[in-house]
């Protein structure tokens, strides 16, 4: 029995550790475990975008038109501020990438720089995603239900059938006029004269718009613009309910909800993420200017850190796939 006990293994062997799974350190791989827990949470929810649109029998958003909020020329160019907005994030991705190899060589400089420009992708693609849900909050013109089958014929001859419940959306003046006019109470008349529609206030004097008209792109392939008599037979035949811009009870985009919704939660959700990174890149930058990586003889926390941005990085481009382009 002594025999046994002397060769007995000690608790220093048993428990001293030794070498780290994956040779990586406890710190890398907590943040490893992190970003596959938050991984699944966004996957989650975008599975369940995926089911929402795909269960949908009402017709669904188109990017190209609801995303047009490029700065000083809104309404134009579709995506384009967007894509912007992507780029920019993948620049800084890299950005994020020299300062990590300038960590291993302890080039503290270098760290620095690429740091400090990988913030200020973050603050651009922040300051982008608030004018983006700007944009989609205010609305870009309108929508509204017709009450009444009718049929359109487009400016090259072709007809459309469109049936009670369907959705129209107002060009960017026409509905914010109409907006204005609505929200005063004021009884308008409209009439169609040389392609222009007139909009007469009672009591005032007449105020011309020069329109585009409303799209039908919704339903027909393509970019297709109804204008003259076709537009004034859609106005004449609209419902009561009319939407503009997007909250969590109303949207002018879909009559059905639960796009503005995912939309508020998933792009807000990432959104946080991209600013929680935004503020552990400042502070991290703040070790590296004070030489608190110096002291401790190694920039892991500047790996770590990347390791989070990349993962916001990636994730976005799912959203944006989801969101914008599909």
């Amino acid at each position: 029995m002594s025999g046994e006990a002397s060769k007995a293994i000690s608790k220093e062997v048993l428990w001293g550790g030794g070498r780290s799974p994956f040779s990586v350190s406890y710190g890398k791989m907590m943040m490893w475990y992190f970003l596959v827990s938050d991984a699944l949470t966004f996957s989650g929810l975008l599975v369940a975008y995926g089911f929402s649109r795909a269960s949908s029998t009402a017709a669904w958003p188109i990017g190209e038109q609801v995303f047009r909020a490029l700065p000083g020329l809104e309404g134009q160019y579709p995506l384009i501020y967007v894509a912007l907005m992507t780029f920019i994030l993948i620049v800084s991705s890299v950005t994020m990438v020299l300062a990590v190899e300038a960590g291993h060589r302890n080039d503290r400089s270098a760290v620095l720089k690429w740091m400090g420009l990988t913030i200020i992708g973050g603050f651009f693609f922040l300051g982008s995603q608030a004018w983006e849900w700007s944009h989609f909050i205010h609305g870009s013109g309108g929508s509204f239900l017709l009450a009444e089958d009718v049929t359109v014929t487009g400016p090259e001859g072709e007809t459309f059938e469109l049936t009670a419940g369907d959705a129209v959306y107002m060009d960017h003046h026409f509905g914010h006029l109409m907006e204005m006019h609505l929200a005063g109470n004021t009884a308008v008349t409209l009439s169609e004269d040389g392609g222009h529609v007139v909009l007469t206030e009672l009591g005032d004097h007449p105020h011309e718009a020069h329109l585009h008209g409303l799209t039908l792109n919704k339903y027909v392939e393509g970019e297709t613009v109804i204008e003259g008599d076709a537009m004034m037979d859609l106005w004449n035949a609209r419902s009561a309910d009319f939407a503009f811009g997007a909250n969590l009870h109303d949207s002018e985009y879909a009559f059905q909800q639960s796009y503005s919704n995912f939309f508020f939660f998933i792009t807000g959700f990432h959104g946080f993420h991209v600013f929680s990174g935004v503020i552990i890149n400042i502070v991290v930058f703040f070790m590296v200017l004070n030489r608190v990586m110096e002291r401790r003889k190694h920039y892991e926390m500047v790996e770590k850190v990347g390791l989070y941005w990349h993962f916001v990085d990636l994730v976005w481009v799912f959203v944006f796939t989801f969101f914008y382009l599909i």
